[in-house]
């Protein structure tokens, strides 16, 4: 860029409970900060929620099942006057909507912006009915984009088949390095006789696929008996599924609960394998590049962005989507071959430098250099008569209690 920007970014997720989009804004926002850009972000966040500094809650966010999980929202009224007056006091040079579609604080903010706009879509998901619902009310606001970025492939041609236009395909980010030198969790090593293998992820969302994990472990036990399972992540009733599927073989499974950032990159640098067994509704694949970062070998359904992250196997081992006898197979075929094992993750560690916040950051400036050309600030709108659609301000009638 050729001068420092006033960036403001806006994530429709609450902060309550981070998932990838969240994690995505808050590392986007410290990079564009650490090379001299002032930034905002806005997002929900209860008051109790410990957020960011550089974060602006908009308030308390309510949960809405959103694209085969639970999102936590913030819309209605109450939330737009935040919005208009967080984007005023903002003066921002470029404002970065985060799922300008969803209906939560982006697209609020769409409606009230004007000026340089940038949109990143993560969602890749091909049948949405919110996204039936808000597409004609935001058909002409969606004009105001000045450019659009997706984080993957499944991603942008989601948005070409179902919304129209197209998008610069800009992968999610990881600190590369932050990973790769994290320090292993000694309790968390394995040895050849008896291998660690994790899992990271929602424990009650079954697209995030630990019942397909569950399914795989009898037999990969039958093989190595002393192999342990770590599983992170939060959701009892998951859990509780979970330990009653693996009657026996319970005693296998360690369930660690939520971790945190630094925990998390240390059960990625000691385990011999990570599984991603997601079922659906992925459109990248973060937690894949983490944990090829941090070093571990990585066996992962043949979803589509899955499949690219991985370089197409090259990077890591796939296996057939919701099979746990493939899965079984894959496990089974990576500790059993640990050469053709140790030339993926080598592969695996010069593959994921294009993901590292360095170079992703540079692309995501070069589109808000772009962005900035078709103008030089972002004044809201003077005419204090703006309203939103009824039926959507309706939807978020609840919020704003």
């Amino acid at each position: 860029m050729t001068r420092p920007l006033r960036v403001g970014i806006v994530c429709p997720y609450s902060f309550d409970a981070p998932g990838g989009v969240q994690f995505h804004v808050r590392d986007l926002a410290q990079a564009l900060q650490a090379r001299g850009h002032e930034v905002s972000v806005l997002a929900p966040a209860d008051d109790d929620t410990p957020v960011p500094d550089l974060v602006v809650s908009a308030g308390k966010a309510v949960a809405v099942r959103y694209n085969g999980s639970v999102a936590r929202l913030t819309f209605g009224p109450r939330a737009a006057a935040r919005v208009r007056r967080w984007v005023d006091n903002g003066r921002f040079d470029v404002l970065h909507l985060h799922e300008p579609m969803t209906p939560s604080l982006s697209m609020l903010a769409l409606w009230i912006a004007e000026g340089p706009v940038v949109s990143t879509f993560h969602t890749a998901q091909v049948r949405s009915r919110a996204l039936q619902v808000a597409y004609p009310l935001l058909r002409q606001s969606l004009e105001k984009i000045a450019a659009r970025i997706a984080v993957s492939e499944d991603a942008r041609r989601m948005l070409v088949d179902h919304v129209g236009g197209d998008a610069v395909v800009i992968p999610n980010g990881v600190y590369v390095d932050t990973f790769a030198g994290a320090r292993p969790k000694a309790e968390w090593q394995g040895t050849p006789e008896a291998p660690t293998i994790a899992f990271l992820g929602r424990l009650d969302e079954p697209r995030k696929g630990l019942q397909v994990l569950a399914a795989a472990i009898p037999a990969v036990l039958a093989r190595h008996p002393g192999a342990r399972f770590l599983v992170a992540g939060r959701g009892d009733a998951g859990r509780d599924e979970a330990i009653a599927s693996l009657g026996g073989h319970a005693s296998s499974v360690t369930f660690l609960g939520g971790i945190s950032d630094e925990d998390k990159a240390g059960l990625l640098g000691a385990v011999d394998l990570y599984i991603a067994p997601q079922t659906g509704g992925e459109s990248f694949g973060i937690v894949l590049v983490e944990a090829m970062s941090a070093g571990a070998a990585v066996v992962a359904s043949d979803l589509g962005a899955f499949r690219r992250v991985l370089d197409d196997g090259a990077a890591g081992a796939l296996f057939r989507n919701e099979d746990p006898a493939d899965l079984a197979r894959a496990i089974v075929e990576a500790l059993d071959d640990p050469e053709g094992t140790a030339a993926r993750r080598e592969h695996a560690r010069a593959w994921v430098r294009r993901y590292d916040w360095s170079t992703v950051t540079s692309q995501i400036e070069a589109v808000y250099e772009m962005a900035v050309a078709a103008g030089e600030a972002i004044p809201v709108r003077p005419d204090a008569s703006w309203r939103m659609p009824r039926a959507l301000r309706m939807l978020g009638e609840g919020s704003d209690r």
